[in-house]
């Protein structure tokens, strides 16, 4: 091992693509952002530009020969099985000046190791979507929900939306429980309106991508913060079915419990009522992580040290 031997971690968003070039020491030798670049969500050619740029970006003034290794992560990685997807990636990684192996991961993967160096464990993502993963040698082998919206993802972004127009449906048409939450949520959709609010809701909530429910959710939060009962509610349900789905991730794992996205933070509602549900449930560490990029780069020099743990602290920590 020589001084300027380095790793190039991605962390491949559907909106922001994020590469870190880090020396094996932990240091940081250079840093790119660019637009989302998961060939899921985008046409491959643009997915491969975005994320050529964010590298090209880390690796400027940088000798790309001294890069050892390269770990992305991203959600759907099998994506990148598909021989025309990956060589369009293998094109842009010659054009780069990197020779050396690139290793996909899938995002559960490279998010338990943006929080924690250990092996095994468990991960719950929770952001617009809700996904656990039994993690075992630092690779997923079991999946809880991740269905998206029509069929799970219980307790997301997009969930807490839903349950919010539900409430206000149910509070118009009974007249009961019109609080901050149901205002937030017409306001949202019908501002100044004051007639037949119930059928303009559905109307207008059906008019939109499913998805844009999702954008209700800090409505949720932070009216539960401010008190409103309705809000509470859906905020505590959502937290024990995110315990749920990484409890039927766990089962008899042992190790970490990784939480990852927004909704998990510890400054969110959710996140606080579902560390605390985490914590009762059983006695195991809840750790939250950390950028996806560094866990990457981490992933990528696992193997080229002798001790990862510390460079974990280094990196991640």
């Amino acid at each position: 091992m020589h001084h300027d031997d380095l790793v190039l971690g991605f962390d491949i968003g559907g909106t922001t693509t994020r590469a870190l070039l880090c020396d094996l020491a932990g240091g940081t030798a250079g840093y790119g952002e660019a637009g989302g670049g998961n060939p899921n969500s985008h046409p491959v050619a643009d997915a491969v530009r975005e994320v050529s740029n964010a590298a090209r970006q880390a690796l400027s003034g940088t000798d790309p020969a001294a890069v050892r290794h390269g770990v992305l992560g991203m959600a759907g990685s099998s994506k990148m099985t598909d021989p025309a997807v990956a060589e369009e990636f293998h094109r842009a990684w010659r054009e780069l000046g990197l020779r050396c192996p690139m290793t996909v991961l899938n995002d559960a993967e490279v998010a338990f190791a943006a929080g924690t160096s250990a092996s095994s464990g468990t991960v719950l993502i929770a952001g617009t979507g809700a996904i656990a993963s039994r993690i075992e040698d630092h690779r997923e082998v079991r999946i809880a929900d991740g269905y998206g919206w029509l069929l799970g993802d219980e307790g997301s972004g997009f969930w807490l939306g839903r349950e919010a127009v539900r409430a206000a449906l149910l509070a118009l048409d009974t007249g009961v429980g019109e609080g901050e939450l149901t205002n937030a949520v017409l306001q949202h959709y019908l501002p100044g309106q004051r007639e037949s609010l119930r059928r303009r809701l559905i109307t207008e909530v059906n008019a939109q991508p499913p998805i844009h429910l999702s954008r209700l959710a800090p409505l949720v939060c932070s009216t539960a913060q401010a008190g409103d009962a309705t809000a509470q509610d859906i905020v505590h349900r959502a937290a024990l079915l995110l315990a749920d789905t990484a409890q039927r991730a766990r089962q008899q794992d042992t190790g970490p419990i990784v939480l990852a996205g927004g909704l998990t933070a510890a400054d969110n509602p959710v996140g606080q009522q579902l560390r605390a549900e985490l914590a009762a449930r059983d006695q195991r560490p809840v750790l939250t992580a950390g950028s996806g990029a560094a866990g990457a780069a981490w992933l990528a020099a696992r193997t080229l040290v002798p001790d990862p743990t510390e460079l974990h602290e280094r990196l991640v920590g």
